[in-house]
């Protein structure tokens, strides 16, 4: 479930306008953790808890990620239902 890259963490928080702060408070994790997440494109070197933790929060909070494809993978904010 938590299968998501740094880039694609980066992407949401911009389109969510949060700062790696907001992110972490959201969390519960440290700042460091987000910013270490964040560091590298593809597959984040922080615990798969805390992965999937910062994919749930993101989720919550409109984003729906997008699994590799023709385009690489990617964000995009949820259609309403």
């Amino acid at each position: 479930m938590s299968g998501i890259t740094g880039a694609q963490i980066r992407a949401a928080r911009a389109l969510l306008r949060w700062t790696a702060e907001d992110l972490a408070k959201s969390v519960g994790i440290g700042v460091m953790t987000v910013r270490r997440a964040e560091a590298e494109d593809g597959q984040p070197s922080i615990t798969a808890a805390n992965l999937k933790l910062i994919r749930i929060t993101l989720e919550e909070a409109g984003i729906e990620f997008i699994a590799r494809n023709g385009g690489g993978v990617g964000v995009l904010f949820k259609t309403p239902e």
